[in-house]
């Protein structure tokens, strides 16, 4: 009795060269691709009628987007996230306080 298991190596039914078809997502399919076509129209239409009032906000989404990243990326002010105080070592002439 073998320990290894042979039953990867068998061709598949209704397959001639044994290897399994690759799996076709949701956006591929064509139900995929008419909800594609959908979330398009619906895009287009938002856009072209919306356009006067959410351009106007666009000014107060840049500065949003400046705190926002602001506070991301420093993460916050005052916490010292990620930094280690290190202790005072030897200048740079070889004393040690």
């Amino acid at each position: 009795m073998s320990l290894h298991d042979d039953t990867d190596h068998m061709p598949r039914p209704g397959n001639d060269n044994g290897a399994h078809s690759p799996h076709r997502g949701f956006w591929r399919s064509p139900g995929g691709i008419v909800a594609i076509g959908f979330l398009l129209a619906a895009a287009f239409l938002l856009f072209s009628e919306h356009r006067a009032h959410a351009l106007g906000y666009l000014p107060f989404l840049l500065l949003l987007a400046c705190l926002l990243m602001h506070m991301f990326m420093h993460h916050g002010h005052g916490h010292r996230a990620g930094h280690s105080r290190r202790r005072p070592g030897p200048g740079p002439e070889g004393d040690v306080r």
